[in-house]
């Protein structure tokens, strides 16, 4: 074996630990997809899916991705440079308006989507700014953007959802020019951006602002168009990237700006011209479910919300700790690694998938098992998943009051 082999075999030591012991909780086997799936042939209400508004099983997403099949088959085989169809052309024309700004990108994942902006924006010119909460594809866009010879932006963190902490590092930046990408919802901790603060401050010290909405995609504003409409800040932010893989049931990314912008994005990202195109059907699918939110869109974001707020009153009522949230992802607070796993494997046993969040997803200490809430889940789904919820909490010493350390073996 090579040395290859031997630095995998130590790095994953916890790994094996966890399934030695039977709590791995990762890449569980869905036999049939949605809200509602079958895990080892037994029945799991999902409480892991970022399907939020319930849609993508929709039977008219389905026939659209069917006839795009026949029309397209099942991916192009090439980048969007050689491959575009007026189906992608056409979706990115319907985003960009129902969201208000002037153009979109498609991208074949959110991901690629965040690494491509950052790195087409960000030079030695820049300082890249961060919510020191950020997500892996903020993260890694920044570091690819460091890594590109000669054009090394300075990167600086800033405490979460801090307007002062912000403000201090903008003030005392080594470079002309600023950018700033926060998220619109944080999706370990289910918390929403102080965006209102971060647009006046970014005004004053001539930063641009990057919002990442992926979570906020349908699920904030009347509308659904997300947090700068909810807090009725749309015109006031440039950049705005999102995904096709939660509300819109598929995979891919946008990119949302002014045309300029996204047409430097869009002859200079690596992660949008070196990569396949988005396959038809998805986009397809998307647009079949674009067509529902903007018929329906007000009534199912009400009804997510009211789910989310049954949900989170009868969590707190009963005494579990969810942090910071005030949105539909709720953290279930363990605070304890082994009592994350073993709330996780106790609560798959009885037919509910909460996935658990430990170390070093988050810090020691901060352990939790993340709760979706998404319209498509019925009163019964969220009933059974609070009382497996009360009952093992209890057991496990998790709820409020209840913190007598850590399991022991």
């Amino acid at each position: 074996m090579s040395w290859i082999h031997d630095k995998a075999k130590a790095e994953l030591a916890r790994v094996r630990e966890a399934r030695e012991k039977q709590v791995y909780p990762y890449f569980r086997e869905f036999e049939t997809g949605g809200l509602h799936t079958t895990i080892a042939g037994k029945p799991v209400i999902n409480f892991s899916s970022n399907d939020y508004l319930g849609l993508t099983n929709h039977p008219k997403a389905k026939e659209a991705a069917r006839k795009a099949v026949d029309k397209y088959a099942c991916g192009l085989s090439s980048s969007r440079v050689q491959a575009t169809t007026v189906e992608h052309v056409e979706l990115e024309r319907r985003f960009a308006s129902w969201f208000g700004f002037e153009q979109c990108l498609l991208f074949t994942t959110g991901y690629q989507a965040m690494l491509g902006t950052i790195v087409s924006l960000a030079d030695k010119d820049t300082t890249v700014i961060l919510d020191n909460l950020s997500h892996a594809c903020i993260l890694d866009g920044t570091f690819l953007a460091v890594g590109v010879p000669g054009r090394s932006p300075e990167v600086r963190f800033f405490n979460h959802n801090s307007a002062k902490s912000l403000e201090r590092i903008l003030k005392t930046r080594e470079r002309k020019n600023a950018l700033v990408v926060v998220e619109g919802i944080y999706s370990l901790d289910g918390d929403k951006a102080h965006v209102a603060e971060f647009v006046e401050i970014c005004s004053r010290y001539d930063a641009a602002l990057v919002v990442d909405d992926a979570h906020g995609t349908g699920t904030l504003g009347t509308r659904g168009t997300g947090i700068l409409e909810e807090m009725n800040l749309q015109g006031n932010v440039p950049v705005v990237v999102s995904t096709l893989s939660k509300t819109f049931g598929g995979i891919g990314g946008l990119l949302l700006a002014d045309e300029t912008t996204v047409d430097l994005v869009k002859h200079t990202a690596r992660s949008f011209l070196f990569s396949a195109s988005l396959p038809v059907p998805i986009v397809a699918a998307a647009a079949a479910i674009l067509d529902i939110v903007e018929a329906e869109g007000p009534a199912l974001v009400r009804e997510l919300h009211d789910k989310a707020k049954y949900m989170r009153d009868k969590l707190t009522e009963i005494g579990f700790d969810l942090g910071t949230s005030n949105t539909h992802i709720m953290p279930v607070m363990c605070k304890d690694e082994r009592k994350t796993l073993f709330m996780h494997v106790a609560l798959l046993e009885c037919g509910v998938l909460m996935v658990p969040i430990t170390y070093p997803a988050v810090k020691h200490g901060e352990e939790r098992l993340r709760v979706n809430v998404t319209r498509g889940h019925t009163k019964e789904d969220l009933d059974i998943a609070l009382e497996l919820l009360k009952s093992y909490g209890d057991a496990f010493f998790v709820l409020s009051g209840e913190d007598l350390g850590p399991l022991e073996d």
